[in-house]
């Protein structure tokens, strides 16, 4: 994905998931010759991702991205992210 795409889908989860005056969460991740990913995560919990071609092109994205700041997989990302009945369900299909 090109970093116009990746900046385009991040403003889209911040117009749907992100709240004035808190910044929505970026956790940039490498995936080998995948590329990365960035983790989203909104001020209502939610969790999205964008994958990108780089590690360094999702840093840029997140970098030029307005209302994103970039995060860690620390205590206070987790437990911002609120993971509802139907999500649980279908992670459960998937143990079996």
């Amino acid at each position: 994905m090109s970093d116009q795409t990746a900046r385009k889908r991040i403003a889209e989860f911040v117009k749907a998931h992100g709240k004035p005056g808190t910044a929505v969460r970026a956790v940039v991740e490498p995936i080998g010759r995948a590329g990365a990913r960035i983790v989203l995560v909104g001020a209502d919990g939610a969790m999205g991702d964008v994958i990108t071609e780089t590690v360094e092109v999702a840093t840029q994205a997140v970098e030029a991205a307005e209302g994103v700041e970039q995060a860690e997989w620390d205590r206070e990302t987790t437990s911002a992210i609120k993971i509802g009945p139907a999500h649980r369900r279908k992670m459960a299909k998937m143990q079996s």
